[in-house]
């Protein structure tokens, strides 16, 4: 079964490169991080959002 896990690919906490690896191995972490910069200006809740995955989301660290 497959887990939204942070990665340890990090830039700042690993939730977008884990929502990368989560939808498809193949998508670029960058290509997500660009996408989530570029929609927090649309959506202004994004950010409080992503703050609130980095501390739910568990890290690939502890599995």
């Amino acid at each position: 079964m497959k887990r939204l896990r942070r990665s340890n690919n990090k830039v700042i906490a690993g939730v977008c490169a884990g929502v990368a690896n989560y939808l498809n191995p193949e998508i670029d972490p960058v290509a997500v991080r660009v996408a989530t910069v570029l929609l927090s200006f649309i959506i202004p809740v994004l950010p409080m959002v992503y703050l609130i995955l980095a501390l739910v989301i568990p890290s690939e660290e502890n599995f």
